[in-house]
């Protein structure tokens, strides 16, 4: 039997929670039953969209279904409370089993699909979860066999090839038989507006990723809000083409958002852009979210082969790293639709340009907090207020930002002050007009097209599988594309050479994210150091920005 997540989580100080009460941004209804209510609006209105696997599903077909999950759930013996890691790839399956357990008050850990068995032995573990939802297989990977392997106990699969001992994810996601009966007993589960409603990843820096706990009041307000800036409404159409897990699909505004707004969620496994355009054409897709390295091949497609199907998409929201200026300049002549820029995190904060922002502001800035209650400080090293426009690290509170990390006392004590202000690890700096421009940051990540890596964490992997590395700095290495790759800087050991191919072949075979591996070396005599003695990071990025500009990285 799992432990109570309240045991383990941080909690807002009471005052602090009555004033997000009082100033109406936490409404005190849990997520599901909003959902619900959302869908009564519109009923027999489209709601659901999986091109790929032929689905499309009212609001009142998505609803029943979820419900129906959620009962099925609950009598496969999980529990209001228990957790589920989530790895799912975009699919009606994913939107459905979400929304259940949001009903019954099971909370999903939305692991990534490209997660493997380092990873998802750690979330299992550490969310003390007691089941979890897989592919069968997804790009020519067993995600069945490794579920099994991991015995965490009830494993549901999504796809045609649903082995013994697993349960068929997509009969569990049915219709419903008894609709009536469905509702009744999921209205008999005491589930508060306070309770933790689903966990996220952290991006962090110290190893695997961090649980984020969010509640259904502060996750609501997070996806309500968002849908407002963004101008969401039942008449929305929104594209969920990035990872579905998430924040960003998931709430800003995303899958949860676009719901919560009555509009219409349409799925694609991947943002390619002839299957995006297509099928942003065919279902008159109004909104997308997409990083930067997918916004320029959107932007580089448009410009070979037009824009003429993308006539009714009006909002493109850029996020997970920062957009480089020119092309923020190009979207909305290229591709014809309003970027908003979005600046945010899984702990909380989200920042936006707005949509009738000025040229400069859109594409020049990432915009400003989308809550009154935000709170936003930038400060020095000793976490003293910068003057205005002068760069300082972010720190954060506010009604959607959590106060600390799912069973992380340590990590808390370095990632949280005293009074409860998250440090983000942004350096950013403020326009006269409120809007921040992100200039980097100051912990040692990796950010490979908004996926989050640790360089700690490479590093460690590479002195435990790779004998022959003496020394090994993990830095970030520009890309065009992607914003940042992994970069090994390597001291070899004495009369032993090394390769990256071995190097990433080691790693490999621990089963971890292939987007973690890294993706260039340089073998060096010695590491630069700094006067204290530590290796000197930042000395290897410009090293390793100067090689490439000279064309020889190597």
């Amino acid at each position: 039997m799992p432990s109570p997540i309240s045991d383990h989580t941080v909690p807002w100080p009471d005052d602090v929670a009555a004033d997000y009460v009082a100033k109406g941004y936490w409404g005190g209804v849990p997520l599901g039953t909003l959902l619900r209510e959302a869908a009564e609006s519109d009923p027999d209105a489209t709601a659901l969209v999986d091109a790929a696997a032929g689905v499309r599903l009212t609001h009142r077909e998505l609803t029943e279904r979820a419900d129906a999950a959620a009962v099925r759930l609950l009598d496969l013996g999980l529990e209001a409370g228990h957790r589920i890691v989530v790895q799912l790839a975009n699919g009606w399956e994913f939107v459905v089993l979400t929304v259940a357990c949001l009903r019954a008050g099971i909370v999903p850990v939305m692991a990534l699909p490209a997660h493997r068995r380092t990873e998802l032995a750690y979330l299992a573990s550490h969310s003390e979860a007691t089941a979890i939802a897989v592919p069968d297989r997804l790009r020519d990977f067993d995600h069945q066999e490794l579920a099994h392997s991991l015995e965490v106990g009830l494993v549901l699969v999504a796809g045609d090839d649903v082995a013994p001992g697993s349960v068929d994810l997509r009969a569990v996601c049915g219709p419903s038989t008894d609709p009536a009966a469905d509702r009744a007993r999921l209205a008999a589960i005491p589930i508060s507006s306070r309770d933790v409603a689903v966990f996220l990843l952290s991006g962090g820096t110290t190893g695997l990723p961090k649980l984020i706990a969010r509640t259904h009041d502060d996750y609501a307000y997070n996806a309500r809000v968002s849908a407002d800036v963004a101008a969401v409404d039942a008449s929305s159409v929104y594209l969920v083409s990035l990872p579905a897990s998430h924040n960003f699909p998931l709430a800003c505004p995303g899958i949860l958002g676009v719901l919560l707004a009555g509009g219409r969620v349409v799925v694609l496994p991947s943002p390619d852009p002839v299957r995006a355009f297509a099928t942003i054409a065919t279902e008159g897709v109004t909104h997308t979210a997409v990083v930067p390295a997918v916004a320029g091949r959107w932007l580089d497609h448009a410009a070979s082969v037009g824009a003429q199907e993308l006539a009714t998409l009006t909002v493109l929201q850029v996020g997970g790293a920062r957009i480089a200026d020119e092309l923020a300049r190009k979207v909305r002549p290229v591709l014809g639709a309003t970027l908003q820029q979005v600046f945010g995190m899984a702990e909380g904060l989200l920042n936006y340009t707005r949509l009738d922002d000025p040229d400069d502001v859109v594409c020049a800035t990432q915009g400003r907090p989308v809550s009154a209650g935000d709170e936003v400080r930038l400060v020095d090293e000793n976490d003293v207020d910068v003057p205005e426009g002068e760069p300082g690290s972010l720190l954060t509170r506010g009604p959607y930002t959590p106060r600390g990390y799912y069973r992380a006392a340590e990590q808390n004590a370095r990632a949280f002050t005293a009074d409860g202000w998250y440090r983000s690890g942004d350096i950013c700096r403020r326009t006269s007009g409120g809007n921040l421009v992100v200039e980097g940051r100051d912990k040692d990540m990796i950010n490979r097209g908004g996926e989050k890596i640790s360089a700690e964490e490479v590093e460690n992997l590479v002195y435990q599988q790779v004998p022959a590395v003496g020394q090994v700095a993990a830095v970030a290495m520009p890309d065009p594309d992607l914003g940042e790759r992994v970069c090994l800087y390597v001291v070899p050991r004495p009369g032993t050479t090394v390769t990256l191919e071995e190097i990433r072949d080691a790693i490999g075979r621990l089963g971890v994210a292939r987007f973690k591996l890294p993706e260039h070396l340089v073998v060096v005599d010695e590491l630069v150091a700094t006067k204290v003695g530590k290796i000197d990071k930042k000395a290897l990025r410009l090293d390793i920005a100067a090689r490439l500009a000279e064309g020889a990285p190597a």
